[in-house]
Protein backbone atom coordinates (compact mmCIF):
# COMPACT_ATOMS: atom_id res chain seq x y z
CA UNK A 1 0.00 0.00 0.00
CA UNK A 2 1.59 3.88 -0.68
CA UNK A 3 0.72 5.31 2.31
CA UNK A 4 1.73 8.49 0.81
CA UNK A 5 -1.73 8.76 -0.77
CA UNK A 6 -3.16 8.53 2.70
CA UNK A 7 -3.72 11.27 4.90
CA UNK A 8 -2.31 11.16 8.59
CA UNK A 9 -6.20 11.03 10.22
CA UNK A 10 -6.19 7.63 8.12
CA UNK A 11 -2.91 6.27 8.96
CA UNK A 12 -3.69 6.87 12.66
CA UNK A 13 -6.50 4.58 12.46
CA UNK A 14 -6.06 1.93 10.47
CA UNK A 15 -2.52 1.25 9.01
CA UNK A 16 -0.72 -1.80 10.08
CA UNK A 17 -3.39 -3.51 11.45
CA UNK A 18 -5.80 -4.63 8.43
CA UNK A 19 -4.00 -3.85 5.03
CA UNK A 20 -4.62 -7.48 3.15
CA UNK A 21 -8.00 -7.04 1.36
CA UNK A 22 -6.96 -10.68 -0.64
CA UNK A 23 -7.85 -13.23 2.08
CA UNK A 24 -10.76 -15.06 1.81
CA UNK A 25 -10.65 -15.53 5.81
CA UNK A 26 -12.73 -13.49 8.05
CA UNK A 27 -9.73 -10.96 9.42
CA UNK A 28 -9.69 -8.86 12.69
CA UNK A 29 -10.48 -5.06 12.46
CA UNK A 30 -8.27 -4.28 15.06
CA UNK A 31 -4.86 -6.35 15.49
CA UNK A 32 -5.35 -9.22 18.43
CA UNK A 33 -3.30 -8.73 21.66
CA UNK A 34 -0.32 -11.73 20.98
CA UNK A 35 1.06 -12.94 24.00
CA UNK A 36 2.52 -15.64 23.39
CA UNK A 37 6.73 -15.43 23.77
CA UNK A 38 7.81 -17.88 21.17
CA UNK A 39 6.29 -19.61 17.81
CA UNK A 40 6.82 -23.05 15.85
CA UNK A 41 8.26 -22.92 12.52
CA UNK A 42 8.09 -25.77 10.15
CA UNK A 43 10.73 -27.08 9.80
CA UNK A 44 15.04 -26.90 10.03
CA UNK A 45 16.20 -23.90 7.71
CA UNK A 46 20.26 -24.17 8.24
CA UNK A 47 20.56 -20.98 6.00
CA UNK A 48 18.12 -18.87 8.19
CA UNK A 49 19.49 -16.47 10.40
CA UNK A 50 17.61 -13.67 12.97
CA UNK A 51 18.08 -10.60 10.53
CA UNK A 52 16.25 -12.59 7.50
CA UNK A 53 13.14 -13.25 9.27
CA UNK A 54 10.59 -11.07 8.08
CA UNK A 55 7.82 -10.11 10.51
CA UNK A 56 5.54 -8.57 7.29
CA UNK A 57 5.54 -12.50 5.79
CA UNK A 58 4.60 -13.96 8.92
CA UNK A 59 8.21 -14.99 9.62
CA UNK A 60 8.26 -14.78 14.00
CA UNK A 61 10.41 -17.00 15.76
CA UNK A 62 10.71 -15.46 19.09
CA UNK A 63 8.73 -12.43 20.43
CA UNK A 64 12.04 -10.29 21.77
CA UNK A 65 13.16 -10.22 18.22
CA UNK A 66 9.11 -9.41 16.45
CA UNK A 67 5.67 -9.82 17.71
CA UNK A 68 2.67 -9.08 15.12
CA UNK A 69 0.96 -6.55 17.49
CA UNK A 70 4.10 -4.80 18.15
CA UNK A 71 4.75 -4.79 14.13
CA UNK A 72 2.09 -3.39 13.28
CA UNK A 73 2.45 -0.84 15.37
CA UNK A 74 5.64 0.03 14.14
CA UNK A 75 4.10 0.22 10.86
CA UNK A 76 1.82 2.70 11.94
CA UNK A 77 4.22 5.09 14.03
CA UNK A 78 6.38 5.29 11.01
CA UNK A 79 3.68 6.07 8.91
CA UNK A 80 2.22 8.65 11.14
CA UNK A 81 6.08 10.26 11.07
CA UNK A 82 6.17 10.29 7.27
CA UNK A 83 9.58 7.79 8.21
CA UNK A 84 10.45 4.22 6.52
CA UNK A 85 11.71 1.79 9.97
CA UNK A 86 9.95 2.52 13.18
CA UNK A 87 10.93 0.47 16.58
CA UNK A 88 9.17 0.40 19.59
CA UNK A 89 10.64 0.02 23.19
CA UNK A 90 9.70 -0.46 26.50
CA UNK A 91 10.20 3.25 27.46
CA UNK A 92 10.96 6.69 25.81
CA UNK A 93 13.89 6.82 27.75
CA UNK A 94 14.91 3.20 26.42
CA UNK A 95 14.06 4.34 22.91
CA UNK A 96 16.89 8.03 23.21
CA UNK A 97 19.54 5.70 25.16
CA UNK A 98 19.29 2.86 22.01
CA UNK A 99 19.32 5.93 19.40
CA UNK A 100 22.39 7.45 21.14
CA UNK A 101 24.27 4.29 21.52
CA UNK A 102 23.35 2.79 17.86
CA UNK A 103 25.06 6.69 16.99
CA UNK A 104 28.49 7.39 19.11
CA UNK A 105 31.32 5.54 20.52
CA UNK A 106 33.53 6.21 23.03
CA UNK A 107 35.55 9.49 21.98
CA UNK A 108 32.79 10.89 19.67
CA UNK A 109 31.06 14.03 20.93
CA UNK A 110 27.10 15.19 21.38
CA UNK A 111 25.99 18.13 21.26
CA UNK A 112 22.50 18.88 23.07
CA UNK A 113 19.65 21.48 23.49
CA UNK A 114 20.03 22.55 27.23
CA UNK A 115 16.49 22.84 27.83
CA UNK A 116 16.33 18.84 27.66
CA UNK A 117 13.82 16.91 30.09
CA UNK A 118 16.83 16.22 33.31
CA UNK A 119 16.08 12.45 33.22
CA UNK A 120 17.26 12.87 29.32
CA UNK A 121 20.49 15.33 30.61
CA UNK A 122 20.80 13.05 33.65
CA UNK A 123 21.05 9.91 31.08
CA UNK A 124 23.57 11.71 28.78
CA UNK A 125 25.74 12.57 31.72
CA UNK A 126 25.88 9.28 34.05
CA UNK A 127 25.62 6.94 31.09
CA UNK A 128 27.23 8.59 28.23
CA UNK A 129 29.86 10.69 29.37
CA UNK A 130 31.11 9.24 32.84
CA UNK A 131 30.83 5.64 32.07
CA UNK A 132 31.02 5.33 27.63
CA UNK A 133 33.46 7.86 27.34
CA UNK A 134 31.07 10.27 24.93
CA UNK A 135 31.67 14.19 25.58
CA UNK A 136 28.52 15.97 25.63
CA UNK A 137 28.08 19.38 25.01
CA UNK A 138 24.94 21.32 26.46
CA UNK A 139 23.73 24.56 24.56
CA UNK A 140 21.35 27.03 23.60
CA UNK A 141 19.41 25.91 20.76
CA UNK A 142 17.46 28.41 19.92
CA UNK A 143 20.14 29.87 18.41
CA UNK A 144 21.63 27.89 15.58
CA UNK A 145 24.72 29.58 15.26
CA UNK A 146 25.63 28.47 18.91
CA UNK A 147 25.02 24.86 17.80
CA UNK A 148 27.34 25.43 15.05
CA UNK A 149 29.80 26.71 17.29
CA UNK A 150 29.76 23.89 19.41
CA UNK A 151 30.43 21.28 16.90
CA UNK A 152 33.72 19.98 16.29
CA UNK A 153 35.41 17.43 14.17
CA UNK A 154 34.10 14.36 16.12
CA UNK A 155 30.67 15.96 16.63
CA UNK A 156 28.55 12.54 15.57
CA UNK A 157 25.16 13.74 17.19
CA UNK A 158 23.12 17.44 17.49
CA UNK A 159 20.15 15.45 20.01
CA UNK A 160 17.11 17.86 20.21
CA UNK A 161 13.46 18.71 21.54
CA UNK A 162 11.35 20.79 20.29
CA UNK A 163 9.40 22.12 22.30
CA UNK A 164 11.35 21.53 25.28
CA UNK A 165 10.10 20.50 28.50
CA UNK A 166 9.62 22.65 30.42
CA UNK A 167 10.06 25.90 29.10
CA UNK A 168 8.52 25.49 26.00
CA UNK A 169 11.71 26.50 24.00
CA UNK A 170 12.21 25.52 20.28
CA UNK A 171 15.12 24.79 17.85
CA UNK A 172 14.71 25.77 14.26
CA UNK A 173 14.55 22.15 13.14
CA UNK A 174 15.61 22.90 9.38
CA UNK A 175 18.67 24.93 10.30
CA UNK A 176 19.91 22.32 12.74
CA UNK A 177 19.51 19.66 10.43
CA UNK A 178 22.14 21.80 7.79
CA UNK A 179 24.57 22.17 10.82
CA UNK A 180 24.26 18.71 11.66
CA UNK A 181 24.94 17.46 7.80
CA UNK A 182 27.71 20.45 7.36
CA UNK A 183 29.51 18.43 10.10
CA UNK A 184 28.84 14.91 9.09
CA UNK A 185 26.58 14.47 11.85
CA UNK A 186 23.33 12.99 12.37
CA UNK A 187 20.21 15.50 13.97
CA UNK A 188 17.60 13.54 16.71
CA UNK A 189 14.87 15.14 17.80
CA UNK A 190 12.04 14.17 20.51
CA UNK A 191 8.94 14.90 18.78
CA UNK A 192 6.97 13.58 22.53
CA UNK A 193 5.46 16.87 23.38
CA UNK A 194 3.54 17.90 20.31
CA UNK A 195 3.07 14.29 18.54
CA UNK A 196 3.98 13.75 14.49
CA UNK A 197 0.16 14.91 14.47
CA UNK A 198 1.69 18.85 15.13
CA UNK A 199 5.21 18.72 14.29
CA UNK A 200 7.29 16.14 11.71
CA UNK A 201 10.91 16.67 11.92
CA UNK A 202 11.88 13.80 9.18
CA UNK A 203 10.45 16.21 6.60
CA UNK A 204 12.68 19.12 7.93
CA UNK A 205 15.68 16.92 7.72
CA UNK A 206 15.87 15.47 10.75
CA UNK A 207 17.53 11.84 10.51
CA UNK A 208 15.48 10.49 13.36
CA UNK A 209 12.79 10.92 15.38
CA UNK A 210 11.81 9.72 19.19
CA UNK A 211 8.68 9.21 21.01
CA UNK A 212 7.66 8.49 24.79
CA UNK A 213 4.60 6.89 23.77
CA UNK A 214 3.71 7.24 26.91
CA UNK A 215 1.89 10.42 26.46
CA UNK A 216 0.47 11.75 23.80
CA UNK A 217 0.59 8.72 21.25
CA UNK A 218 -1.21 6.06 23.99
CA UNK A 219 -2.87 9.43 25.45
CA UNK A 220 -4.75 7.39 27.97
CA UNK A 221 -1.79 7.11 31.01
CA UNK A 222 -2.09 3.72 31.18
CA UNK A 223 0.90 2.34 29.40
CA UNK A 224 4.84 2.93 29.53
CA UNK A 225 6.75 3.23 26.36
CA UNK A 226 9.01 4.42 23.44
CA UNK A 227 9.38 4.68 19.85
CA UNK A 228 12.08 5.52 17.29
CA UNK A 229 11.18 6.67 13.49
CA UNK A 230 14.10 6.70 10.87
CA UNK A 231 14.64 6.68 7.17
CA UNK A 232 18.19 5.61 7.22
CA UNK A 233 18.39 2.04 6.80
CA UNK A 234 22.06 1.68 8.28
CA UNK A 235 20.75 3.43 11.55
CA UNK A 236 17.66 1.44 11.80
CA UNK A 237 19.52 -1.93 11.51
CA UNK A 238 21.39 -0.67 14.39
CA UNK A 239 18.63 0.78 16.69
CA UNK A 240 16.82 -2.41 16.41
CA UNK A 241 19.91 -5.13 16.83
CA UNK A 242 19.93 -2.62 20.14
CA UNK A 243 15.94 -3.28 20.81
CA UNK A 244 16.48 -7.27 20.07
CA UNK A 245 19.72 -8.53 21.31
CA UNK A 246 22.05 -6.01 22.52
CA UNK A 247 19.73 -4.68 24.71
CA UNK A 248 16.57 -6.63 24.27
CA UNK A 249 14.54 -3.60 25.63
CA UNK A 250 11.08 -3.80 23.44
CA UNK A 251 7.59 -2.90 24.03
CA UNK A 252 5.51 -5.57 25.15
CA UNK A 253 2.72 -6.96 23.31
CA UNK A 254 0.07 -5.59 25.61
CA UNK A 255 1.53 -2.04 25.54
CA UNK A 256 1.95 -1.99 21.43
CA UNK A 257 -1.92 -2.55 21.80
CA UNK A 258 -2.62 0.08 23.76
CA UNK A 259 -0.61 2.32 21.78
CA UNK A 260 -2.63 0.87 18.72
CA UNK A 261 -5.71 2.23 20.42
CA UNK A 262 -4.81 5.26 21.57
CA UNK A 263 -3.51 6.59 18.06
CA UNK A 264 -7.01 5.87 16.69
CA UNK A 265 -8.08 9.20 18.35
CA UNK A 266 -4.89 11.13 18.35
CA UNK A 267 -6.00 13.84 15.37
CA UNK A 268 -9.52 14.42 17.72
CA UNK A 269 -7.66 14.53 20.94
CA UNK A 270 -4.53 16.79 20.07
CA UNK A 271 -7.05 19.67 18.23
CA UNK A 272 -8.81 19.05 21.73
CA UNK A 273 -5.77 19.61 23.76
CA UNK A 274 -4.73 22.38 21.38
CA UNK A 275 -8.07 24.44 21.92
CA UNK A 276 -7.76 23.69 25.79
CA UNK A 277 -4.11 24.74 25.77
CA UNK A 278 -4.56 27.64 23.88
CA UNK A 279 -7.34 29.46 26.55
CA UNK A 280 -5.96 28.26 29.41
CA UNK A 281 -2.81 30.17 28.14
CA UNK A 282 -4.55 33.17 27.52
CA UNK A 283 -6.15 32.84 30.83
CA UNK A 284 -2.70 32.46 32.56
CA UNK A 285 -1.77 35.56 30.47
CA UNK A 286 -4.38 38.00 31.59
CA UNK A 287 -3.77 37.07 35.09
CA UNK A 288 -2.37 39.00 37.76
CA UNK A 289 -0.49 36.58 39.74
CA UNK A 290 1.29 35.35 36.66
CA UNK A 291 4.10 37.17 35.41
CA UNK A 292 5.13 34.60 32.35
CA UNK A 293 3.42 32.36 30.29
CA UNK A 294 5.24 29.64 28.31
CA UNK A 295 3.08 28.32 25.38
CA UNK A 296 4.29 28.62 21.60
CA UNK A 297 1.23 28.96 20.25
CA UNK A 298 0.68 32.54 22.06
CA UNK A 299 1.60 35.83 19.71
CA UNK A 300 4.24 36.91 22.44
CA UNK A 301 6.13 33.84 22.52
CA UNK A 302 9.75 34.72 21.60
CA UNK A 303 9.59 32.02 18.76
CA UNK A 304 5.91 32.15 17.86
CA UNK A 305 6.89 32.44 14.21
CA UNK A 306 9.18 29.74 14.36
CA UNK A 307 6.42 27.69 15.99
CA UNK A 308 4.14 28.51 13.19
CA UNK A 309 6.73 27.85 10.26
CA UNK A 310 7.30 23.88 11.61
CA UNK A 311 4.26 22.94 13.38
CA UNK A 312 1.12 23.11 12.09
CA UNK A 313 -0.52 23.05 16.07
CA UNK A 314 1.07 24.01 19.61
CA UNK A 315 -0.28 21.26 21.55
CA UNK A 316 -1.58 20.75 25.05
CA UNK A 317 1.53 21.46 27.38
CA UNK A 318 2.52 24.97 28.67
CA UNK A 319 4.37 26.43 32.20
CA UNK A 320 3.64 29.51 33.57
CA UNK A 321 5.65 31.82 36.16
CA UNK A 322 3.24 32.74 39.37
CA UNK A 323 3.86 35.97 41.22
CA UNK A 324 4.63 33.56 44.81
CA UNK A 325 7.26 31.91 46.57
CA UNK A 326 7.52 28.24 46.78
CA UNK A 327 4.81 27.96 50.14
CA UNK A 328 2.78 30.09 47.83
CA UNK A 329 3.07 27.59 44.83
CA UNK A 330 1.95 25.04 46.97
CA UNK A 331 -1.19 26.52 48.26
CA UNK A 332 -2.23 26.80 44.85
CA UNK A 333 -0.90 23.76 43.95
CA UNK A 334 -2.75 22.24 46.46
CA UNK A 335 -6.56 23.84 46.20
CA UNK A 336 -6.16 22.40 42.57
CA UNK A 337 -8.88 19.14 41.79
CA UNK A 338 -8.84 19.20 38.57
CA UNK A 339 -5.57 19.28 37.64
CA UNK A 340 -3.94 16.17 39.49
CA UNK A 341 -0.50 16.85 40.81
CA UNK A 342 1.65 14.08 38.82
CA UNK A 343 4.29 14.08 36.22
CA UNK A 344 4.14 13.21 33.18
CA UNK A 345 1.45 14.65 30.25
CA UNK A 346 -0.25 13.70 27.11
CA UNK A 347 -3.42 11.94 28.65
CA UNK A 348 -6.94 13.14 27.96
CA UNK A 349 -6.88 14.36 31.94
CA UNK A 350 -5.37 17.18 32.98
CA UNK A 351 -2.14 17.08 34.95
CA UNK A 352 -0.06 19.52 37.08
CA UNK A 353 3.74 19.66 38.24
CA UNK A 354 6.25 21.77 39.60
CA UNK A 355 9.31 20.91 37.56
CA UNK A 356 12.07 22.11 40.33
CA UNK A 357 10.75 19.55 42.82
CA UNK A 358 9.40 17.19 40.33
CA UNK A 359 11.10 15.87 36.78
CA UNK A 360 14.14 18.33 37.31
CA UNK A 361 15.02 17.93 40.75
CA UNK A 362 17.62 15.54 39.60
CA UNK A 363 19.42 18.79 38.22
CA UNK A 364 21.76 20.98 40.52
CA UNK A 365 20.13 24.13 41.57
CA UNK A 366 22.68 26.11 39.78
CA UNK A 367 21.63 23.83 37.05
CA UNK A 368 17.92 24.86 37.64
CA UNK A 369 19.12 28.12 38.14
CA UNK A 370 20.87 28.47 34.68
CA UNK A 371 18.48 27.20 32.52
CA UNK A 372 15.22 29.35 34.44
CA UNK A 373 13.30 26.67 36.36
CA UNK A 374 12.75 28.75 39.68
CA UNK A 375 10.46 27.85 42.06
CA UNK A 376 7.46 29.32 40.72
CA UNK A 377 7.58 27.86 37.36
CA UNK A 378 4.16 25.55 37.05
CA UNK A 379 3.65 23.33 34.17
CA UNK A 380 0.47 22.02 32.85
CA UNK A 381 -0.45 19.23 30.71
CA UNK A 382 -4.22 20.72 29.53
CA UNK A 383 -6.34 17.84 29.30
CA UNK A 384 -9.85 17.50 27.17
CA UNK A 385 -12.33 17.89 29.70
CA UNK A 386 -14.32 21.18 29.55
CA UNK A 387 -12.82 24.87 29.74
CA UNK A 388 -15.53 25.62 31.94
CA UNK A 389 -14.37 23.27 34.40
CA UNK A 390 -10.57 23.55 33.65
CA UNK A 391 -10.92 27.16 34.35
CA UNK A 392 -13.14 27.29 37.13
CA UNK A 393 -10.57 25.31 39.31
CA UNK A 394 -7.48 27.86 38.00
CA UNK A 395 -9.64 30.12 39.77
CA UNK A 396 -9.63 27.96 42.73
CA UNK A 397 -6.35 27.84 42.78
CA UNK A 398 -6.02 31.65 42.42
CA UNK A 399 -8.26 31.83 45.24
CA UNK A 400 -6.13 29.70 47.82
CA UNK A 401 -2.99 31.52 46.40
CA UNK A 402 -4.32 35.30 47.26
CA UNK A 403 -5.67 33.96 50.58
CA UNK A 404 -2.12 33.04 51.45
CA UNK A 405 -0.73 35.81 50.48
CA UNK A 406 -3.13 38.34 52.53
CA UNK A 407 -2.90 36.21 55.80
CA UNK A 408 1.03 36.49 55.35
CA UNK A 409 0.62 40.29 54.73
CA UNK A 410 -1.68 40.68 57.93
CA UNK A 411 1.26 38.02 59.62
CA UNK A 412 3.96 40.49 59.10
CA UNK A 413 1.93 43.58 60.13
Amino acid sequence: MDIHNKRFETLSVTHGEHESTTSDVAEDVVVPIHLTSTYAVGGLNPDADLESLNPDAGEYLYSRLSNPTRNALEHRLAAMEGGEYGMAFASGTAAIVSTVMATVQPGDHVVAFDDLYGGTKTMLSRLFEERLGVDVTLVDARDPDAVADAVRPETELLWMETPTNPLMRLCDIAALADVAHDAGALLGVDNTFVSPYFQQPLALGADVVVHSTTKYLNGHSDSVGGAVVTDDETLAGEIRFLQQVGMGNMLSPFDAYMVLRGTKTLPLRMERHQENALAVADYLESHDLVTAVHYPGLESHPQHDLAKRQMSGYGGVLSFELDAELAGVEQFLGALREFPLAVSLGGVESLVEHPATMTHSPLTQAARDELGITDSLVRMSVGVEHIADLLADLERGFDALESAQEKTAATSD
